[in-house]
């Protein structure tokens, strides 16, 4: 009985990707992409597709270290999150693209999408740093979170003042 060779076989960082949108895209089971990339396991395309949603980037093999790296997320505005999130859904949740584009981790923009799809823009609002339920806090505590309360009732009144004393003066001095 022959013998069949085991080499390892290299794939190009356009292919690994290629293969992954497509099976992320529904065109078929890992089988099917394996066959149509010649790709020789489809514990392969697994790993791929784990990288890719790690956010872990592929690059050619060129030694024996490592494949792949990580990219580091940043930090974003509620407005921002919007953006991105507009961006991704606009271009067919190409994740990787809006990656790219806005420089923050794969799994953020995933948690976001889903998060605008179940709730809208207000499931983009940062909840962290929730405040302790109100039979835990002290008076102080009380006494803080309704300072800052009003602090931010009078700086919406100065930006509505300030808003219609501009639309006064765009009107001619009479209303």
């Amino acid at each position: 009985m022959p013998r069949t060779s085991h080499k390892n076989k290299k794939y190009s960082k356009e292919l690994k990707m290629q293969a992954v949108q497509d099976y992320l895209a529904g065109k078929g089971s890992l089988q099917a992409i394996c066959k149509k990339y010649n790709i020789l396991s489809d514990r392969q395309l697994r790993n791929w597709i784990m990288w890719y949603n790690g956010h872990k980037e592929f690059r050619e093999r060129s030694s024996a270290k490592g494949e792949i790296y990580m990219t580091k997320g940043r930090k974003t505005t509620q407005e921002e999150r919007a953006e991105i999130v507009a961006f991704c859904i606009e271009h067919g949740k190409d994740y990787g693209l809006t990656v790219e584009t806005y420089n923050v981790s794969y799994q953020q923009i995933y948690a976001w999408v889903r998060k605008y799809e179940e709730k809208g823009v207000e499931g983009l609002t940062d909840r962290r740093g929730k405040a302790k339920p109100e039979s835990e806090l002290t008076e102080e505590d009380r006494l803080r979170q309704e300072n800052k309360i009003l602090q931010a009732k009078i700086k919406d009144q100065e930006m509505e003042i300030a808003l219609l004393k501009k639309l006064r003066e765009l009107r001619g001095g009479g209303w």
